[in-house]
């Protein structure tokens, strides 16, 4: 009974780490962006139907750092070299609003395709948008749902624009939410972010890790 057991959970193990590697690979090469739709499209292809096998969010996120560290290596790595710079540029130029950066750019999956994406915190909602008119910066407004904790989520500005031939995304914030990230769309927990000092260490490591890496 207990060796039957355990090869049951040996065999769901494997399934989900199958899913979350083809959830990866349709993240990677298909430009799904949505963690969900990825799970539920490798499930499909895998014809893989008990719950029990669907991994987790943090788990897909892991195949997908893998995958592109194996399959897009260098491209990836200058590529989110680019974004990182990209956004530490923004993260100064946005100084006045505390702005931190989140999202895939942090936390290493950015593609080709990913925004450089920021958190701004302000208890004025029309700030951002005229210091935007003000350095002449076209922006295209949306919104976007936010958990701030586990009871409470509102919708808040987002203002989309195009620099450096990559595309800013910032989500306009009230000011106290600096104190307490938001939870993140991953896993739920608090999101990571980094300020420009921050981001600004994180790129000398990762220099200082490719010095080292090379021969």
């Amino acid at each position: 009974m207990h060796h039957a057991r355990q090869h049951a959970e040996t065999r769901t193990r494997e399934r989900r780490r199958r899913l979350a590697y083809e959830a990866a690979r349709l993240m990677a090469e298909g430009g799904i962006r949505d963690y969900h739709q990825a799970k539920l499209k490798a499930a499909q292809r895998l014809g893989i139907h008990d719950d029990a096998s669907l991994p987790r969010n943090r788990e897909i996120e892991d195949a997908l750092r893998e995958y592109q560290r194996l399959f897009l290596g260098d491209a990836q790595a200058t590529g989110l070299r680019t974004r990182r710079e990209a956004a530490l540029r923004a993260l100064e130029f946005f100084a006045a609003f505390d702005a931190r950066l989140v999202g895939p750019v942090l936390d290493g999956t950015a593609d080709a395709n990913a925004p450089v994406t920021l958190q701004l915190y302000t208890d004025d909602a029309d700030a951002v948008p005229r210091f935007l008119e003000e350095h002449r910066i076209p922006a295209e407004a949306r919104s976007r749902h936010v958990r701030l904790d586990r009871e409470r989520g509102d919708v808040f500005p987002v203002w989309l624009f195009s620099a450096e031939d990559l595309t800013f995304d910032l989500t306009v914030l009230p000011a106290d939410v600096l104190r307490q990230a938001p939870l993140s769309n991953v896993d739920e927990k608090p999101m990571k972010r980094a300020s420009a000092s921050q981001l600004r260490q994180l790129l000398a490591d990762d220099e200082i890790a490719g010095y080292e890496a090379s021969p």
